[in-house]
């Protein structure tokens, strides 16, 4: 038996998994040093991170972490086995301003984000994780996108994809991501909910492997509207497309349930998945519950990319107070579905004809 454990844990395949910088201003490079600290995590993939071997150094000798070690590349080409790689992309020396956001902090992750995009584009790489931005920064820097979801779905050539945060059994996917608040009412429609919810449940079953996931949908409206009495959403747009997708998709869907009640209890760990509204609707409920440890993870694209759940924390950056544990989550995750691929693709291959008896 130990020799057919060992034997299946060196059988597993192990991705290239490129990590972009994030902003270098921020406590992107902290995080990912803490992540990548355990070696084991080279046992599950290789770590190839867009950057530059100076930006490690310098927040290196900032938060005063001794261990960390890298194999520094030209190119992804160059990467090496059971090593921490780093692939300079830029040669320059850079001008830090700490906890600010500043446009060459901007150009930076955004070059970081540019190169690692194209790698995985090409083939080079097999999974993205991408370490937080800053947005201001980022617009300084010419990034014409609210954030990454929405740049790697342009690249898909997708209006859109889905915005989903994982811990553990705990998976939120938002049905509108970065508007204002008072765009949201405007920005739903019962097809948008209807198309949002699918790709909820593809993804569950593509890149988690949930046969027939279990959904739950959150209102709008504080107690979810009331029956009409604080808000129609719920009645006229949000129900209406459960019950189509009941109906007429066998999706099993619940609800309108309202946020507040619906996370201040177990109600969220009773299912595979819930559909929030808008932004503050499902996370401030999920980083309620998993904040340090949650992963952004982008679903419905023909890539598999993977975040922490959380920003550039300016406030604590040089301070050694930052958590790994989202990006490490976030990079094991992007693992996790890479496998589950691969799995869904051989266990579907050359599937037996309908009504033939296997011999």
């Amino acid at each position: 038996m130990e020799k057919e454990l060992k034997k299946e844990k060196i059988n597993r395949p192990v991705p290239k998994v490129g990590i972009t910088i994030g902003d270098v201003n921020g406590i992107s490079p902290e995080v990912i040093m803490k992540a990548l600290a355990d070696q084991r995590i080279l046992l599950d993939c290789i770590p190839v991170i867009y950057a530059s071997a100076k930006v490690f150094s310098y927040h290196r000798r900032l938060n005063k972490i001794n261990d960390f070690s890298f194999n520094s590349c030209k190119s992804v080409e160059d990467i090496r086995n059971k090593k921490i790689n780093i692939v300079n992309i830029w040669k320059e020396e850079i001008v830090f301003n700490i906890g600010e956001a500043t446009k060459e902090g901007g150009r930076y992750a955004l070059e970081s984000l540019e190169r690692a995009t194209t790698d995985l584009a090409s083939g080079k790489i097999d999974v993205l994780v991408t370490a937080p931005i800053h947005k201001e920064a980022m617009k300084k820097a010419g990034f014409k996108f609210p954030g990454h979801t929405e740049y790697l779905a342009s690249l898909a050539h997708q209006e859109e994809a889905l915005m989903m945060m994982v811990y553990d059994r705990l998976k939120v996917a938002l049905a509108t991501t970065h508007l204002s608040l008072k765009e949201v009412p405007e920005a739903l429609s019962k097809d948008r909910i209807i198309h949002k919810i699918k790709a909820l449940n593809q993804s569950l079953q593509k890149d988690f492997l949930i046969k027939k996931p279990k959904i739950a949908v959150l209102g709008l409206n504080p107690h979810a509207g009331e029956n009409g009495e604080m808000g129609k959403e719920e009645k006229e747009i949000i129900e209406p497309a459960i019950e189509f997708l009941k109906n007429e998709e066998d999706i099993l869907v619940f609800g309108s349930y309202p946020a507040d009640g619906f996370f201040g209890s177990s109600a969220p760990f009773k299912f595979d998945g819930v559909s929030a509204i808008y932004h503050y609707h499902g996370l401030t409920g999920f980083k309620a519950i998993a904040f340090d440890e949650g992963v952004n993870f982008t679903a419905g694209l023909p890539i598999i990319r993977t975040s922490p759940d959380h920003g550039t924390a300016y406030d604590i950056v040089g301070k050694n107070k930052a958590s790994g544990a989202s990006m490490r989550n976030a990079i094991y995750l992007a693992i996790d579905i890479y496998r589950n691929h691969l799995f869904e693709k051989e266990a579907s291959s050359n599937p037996l004809p309908f009504g033939v008896d296997a011999k």
